[in-house]
C-alpha cells in the first residue's frame, strides 16, 4: 500500500480468551485461489488444519456442501451512528445501541468492523453537529474490555476537514485507542460526493428539515469553513493519523488531482471515488479502491456518481464496504462473483483485501494460523443464506 506509516500492532490484540475445538466438514471451502471440498478445524480461536476431501471426521459439523469462507471485514460503516441517533436529534442510550449494532453485524457475517465516528464539529446554524466521538469511543472500548461484543471492533475516525474543531478533537485520541483508520472527509457543496447541489439539498432537507433559505445559509457556511480550515485541517489530520498509527484513507476523490494529493498524503485506500477518472488514478498510484455494497446492489450511486459495477467490470474495484446497509456486504460479494465468474476473487473484496488494507495480517483468508472467523453460507438462487457465523471458533450467529 502507498503509505509511509508503520504497520499497526492492532492485529495482534485478541478480543477475548477463547478455547475449544470446532470442525466444519463436507464444505465447499472458499480458499484464496480456488473453491475446494474439504474441512476446516479451529482450535483455541485459530485455524489449525485445512483438509481437502469429502471425509466427515467424528464430531465435525457436516456442512452438506455449503460454502465455508472467512468472516467479513468491514472498513467503513455508518451503522453505529444509526443506532445511537435513530432519528435526528434523538440520542439513544449508547451501550444498548452499541450492543444492538454489534449483534446486527454478527447476524450479517461481519466478524471484524471498523466503526466509523465523525470527528470535527460545526457549532452554528441548523446544519450544526457536535462532538461525540471521544465519549462514544470510551464507551465502546469499555464494552469491549468487558467482553460484551460478539465480533472484533476497531475505530475509524472520519476527519471532517471543513469543520471548526477537527484538530482539537483528534488530539483527544491516543495510539492505544484501536484506531485503525483515519479518513479525510471534505463534504463542501459543489464538489466530490455532492457536485450536484440538488442532490445535497434533497439529502440534508430530509435529514435536517431545512427550507430553501436555511439550505442556502448552510451551503454558504460550509464554503466558508473550507476556506478557513480546509488546508490546515487536512495537513493536521495527516499528522494525527501518523501519531495514532492509523492507515490513512481518502474519501470521494473525483479528479486525478484529488488522487495525486491523496497519494502525497500517504493514503492507503480510497473510499468511494466518484468517477472512473479517479479510480484509474488510484490504480496508477497503487491506492486500493473501495466502493459501497448498496451502490453495487442498486446498480448505481444514490448521489449520481460512478456505479460500482462499472468499476468492477473495468478491473478497478478492490474492496467493498457495506456503508449504510450491513446485510449488503455478503450479498454484494456474491453479486461480484457472478460479474467476474470468480468466487474467490469476489470474496477477497470483503475479506482478504480489506484486512490487508487495514494492516490486519491475522484474518481474511482460510489458512492455518489465522483467526477462526468463518461463515457457513448456502446460496438460495442469487441470495446467500447465512447458516452460521463463528468468531475465533465461537458460534455467534
Amino acid at each position: 500500500m502507498n503509505s509511509p506509516f508503520p504497520a499497526s500492532s492492532l492485529a495482534h490484540v485478541c478480543d477475548n480468551d477463547v478455547s475449544g475445538s470446532l470442525c466444519l466438514a463436507g464444505a465447499r471451502l472458499v480458499l484464496a485461489d480456488r473453491v475446494a471440498l474439504g474441512s476446516v478445524t479451529i482450535e483455541d480461536g485459530l485455524i489449525t488444519e485445512i483438509c481437502e476431501g469429502d471425509a466427515i471426521p467424528d464430531g465435525a459439523i457436516d456442512c452438506a456442501g455449503d460454502y465455508v469462507l472467512p468472516g467479513l471485514v468491514e472498513l467503513h460503516t455508518d451503522n453505529v451512528e444509526r443506532h445511537i441517533e435513530p432519528r435526528p436529534e434523538v440520542d439513544w442510550p449508547h451501550l444498548p445501541a452499541l450492543l444492538a449494532h454489534d449483534a446486527e453485524l454478527a447476524s450479517t457475517g461481519i466478524t471484524t468492523v471498523f466503526d466509523a465516528m465523525r470527528v470535527g464539529s460545526i457549532h452554528s446554524g441548523k446544519g450544526r453537529y457536535i462532538d461525540y466521538a471521544r465519549r462514544l469511543a470510551d464507551e465502546l472500548l469499555a464494552a469491549r474490555a468487558e467482553g460484551l461484543f460478539k465480533i472484533s471492533h476497531f475505530l475509524h475516525l472520519r476527519a471532517e476537514i471543513c469543520s471548526e474543531t477537527l484538530l482539537e478533537e483528534l488530539a483527544g485520541f491516543r495510539p492505544e485507542d484501536r484506531i485503525g483508520i483515519v479518513s479525510l472527509m471534505d463534504h463542501t457543496p459543489g464538489q466530490r460526493q455532492f457536485r450536484d447541489l440538488s442532490a445535497l439539498k434533497t439529502y440534508v432537507a430530509k435529514k435536517r428539515g431545512m427550507n430553501d433559505a436555511e439550505f442556502a445559509d448552510h451551503v454558504e457556511n460550509l464554503l466558508g469553513l473550507q476556506e478557513r480550515f480546509g488546508a490546515k485541517h487536512e495537513a493536521g489530520a495527516v499528522i494525527e493519523a501518523a501519531r495514532l498509527g492509523a492507515v490513512l484513507a481518502s474519501h470521494d476523490d473525483t479528479t486525478a488531482g484529488h488522487v495525486t494529493r491523496s497519494a502525497q498524503n500517504g493514503v492507503g485506500f480510497a473510499e468511494f471515488p466518484t468517477t472512473v477518472e479517479a479510480a484509474e488514478a488510484c490504480r496508477s498510484h497503487g491506492i486500493a479502491v473501495m466502493m459501497g455494497a448498496p451502490n453495487l446492489i442498486r446498480g448505481g450511486s444514490h448521489s449520481g456518481n460512478v456505479a460500482a459495477e462499472d468499476l468492477a467490470r473495468r478491473d478497478l474495484l478492490d474492496i467493498v464496504s457495506s456503508d449504510y446497509v450491513p446485510s449488503a456486504l455478503l450479498l454484494a460479494a456474491f453479486r461480484l462473483a457472478v460479474i467476474w465468474d470468480d468466487l474467490p476473487r469476489a470474496m477477497a473484496t470483503v475479506t482478504r483485501n480489506p484486512a490487508e488494507a487495514a494492516r490486519l495480517d491475522d484474518r481474511g483468508v482460510l489458512e492455518c494460523g489465522m483467526r477462526g472467523d468463518v461463515l457457513r453460507v448456502r446460496p438460495v438462487g442469487a441470495t446467500p443464506l447465512l447458516r452460521g457465523v463463528w468468531s475465533q471458533g465461537q458460534k455467534i450467529g
